[in-house]
């Protein structure tokens, strides 16, 4: 029963990407720009000859239908096309941009589970007091305050006046990066033996994880909260204390297990936000990541990159729900039986 629910679940993405595809290709021909601008650069629209071979390269000669079929075709085949900007193929700029961009997803989103999850907990069980008051207070603020804007604010404070937090990058500017392995800095410092490396690239991630997870965080503590409210006026839990149970076995062995439900899409869609590319903050810390790519890419009218970019990010979306789909399906059986 399960594998027939994960295989529905398979099939179901196959249209799902087909869609995005023909609305990124709609939306690459509706716009009023004209790409060889980019693709031969304006002093040489005026040569016929350049032109003509630029057209023939990037079969824009072609009917729109016959231009949609070879770049799905070509899609299926992980060729996006070569960038305008990087004169590189796509997917090679994908491959070195995204593990910078998923070490701080990782980051982030381990931060705010850690964090957000327990404080959550605490803030529901001490409904309506202090310390519940306090909580919804700082998360509220937190969720309220734009990302870049917050880290602008902690650089000029610990770095700028301070002086104890690194400046922006991934690195300190003397030290050169590890041996490429999983592009993951502290991860390839690590397998490397190289522990300078692997302190200065978790120094340089501490501040753009705390930014970036702290506004994640008050999402998965609001969710937290208002489920464990919730779960808490429930009669099994008063069947649970009338046992006998203590207040922590009863959160933790019963409440808690109900909770993970609603938090199973919240951290889902987080991640896949986060893997998406933080824009704001990568472009404060001048992290080399997808963000940042993709604002290059839109800034320089890179439609190979632009369209490549976003069909990975509307991948990771799709990823991140048919897995959640299936953690649904193990967590509560009758979501798969229906």
């Amino acid at each position: 029963m399960l594998f027939r629910y994960v295989l529905r679940r398979l099939i179901l993405a196959i249209p799902m990407m087909l869609g995005i595809s023909l609305v990124l290709f709609l939306i690459y021909n509706i716009v009023q720009v004209d790409p060889l601008v980019m693709i031969v650069g304006e002093r040489a629209l005026d040569k016929p000859e350049i032109v003509d071979a630029a057209i023939r390269k990037w079969g824009l000669d072609r009917p729109i239908w016959e231009q949609y079929i070879t770049y799905v075709l070509n899609m299926l085949r992980g060729d996006f096309g070569d960038s305008f900007l990087t004169k590189r193929p796509v997917v090679d700029d994908l491959v070195a941009f995204l593990p910078a961009t998923a070490e701080l997803a990782l980051s982030s989103l381990a931060f705010a589970t850690l964090m957000g999850i327990p404080l959550g907990i605490l803030a529901g069980v001490k409904h309506r007091s202090r310390i519940d008051k306090s909580l919804w207070f700082v998360s509220l603020l937190n969720a309220s305050l734009p990302p870049f804007w917050t880290g602008l604010i902690f650089l000029t404070i610990f770095y700028f006046y301070l002086g104890v937090a690194p400046g922006p990058g991934r690195l300190d500017p003397r030290m050169t990066a590890p041996e490429r392995i999983t592009g993951l800095f502290t991860v390839d410092s690590i397998l490397a033996g190289n522990w300078a490396g692997f302190v200065s690239a978790l120094h340089h991630l501490m501040l753009p994880t705390l930014i970036l997870g702290g506004f994640t965080l008050a999402l998965v503590l609001r969710v937290t909260r208002a489920a464990i409210i919730e779960e808490m006026r429930r009669d099994y839990i008063r069947t649970a204390r009338g046992k006998g149970l203590s207040e922590r076995r009863t959160i933790t062995g019963h409440a808690l297990r109900n909770v993970m439900i609603p938090l199973v899409t919240i951290l889902g869609l987080a991640f896949a936000g986060l893997l998406s590319g933080a824009v704001m903050t990568e472009t404060v810390f001048e992290w080399p990541g997808l963000g940042q790519y993709l604002v290059k890419a839109a800034v320089n009218l890179d439609y190979p990159a632009i369209q490549g970019g976003t069909l990975l990010i509307a991948l990771f979306y799709v990823v991140v729900n048919m897995i959640v789909d299936i953690l649904y399906g193990i967590l509560d059986p009758r979501v798969r039986y229906g």
